[in-house]
């Protein structure tokens, strides 16, 4: 369209976890802390304990963070502030 400004796009997130897990929680809210209204960005949680496949793949690294899933592991267990900011930085 004429003069329509191109869509940003949004990162994207996903973050294995399981409820109860305080660790998983507290990644959660971290990682959301970083938003802001320049660099918006989605977050889709995934309970591990809903599909064996996942139990058996992240079971004991719980929680486990993924942007956009073609890029590789950013962390697991806390979150890795430096590397999200770079990743939202681009």
């Amino acid at each position: 369209m004429a003069g329509s400004e191109p869509e940003a796009t949004l990162m994207h997130f996903t973050l294995y976890s399981r409820t109860y897990c305080h660790l998983c929680e507290d990644m959660f809210n971290a990682l959301n802390a970083l938003q802001t209204p320049e660099k918006p960005f989605t977050v889709e949680v995934i309970d591990v304990d809903a599909d064996q496949a996942l139990v058996a793949k992240y079971d004991e690294l719980v929680p486990v963070l993924f942007a956009d899933l073609n890029e590789p592991e950013l962390c697991h267990y806390f979150l890795d502030v430096d590397k999200v900011r770079t990743l939202l930085s681009k």
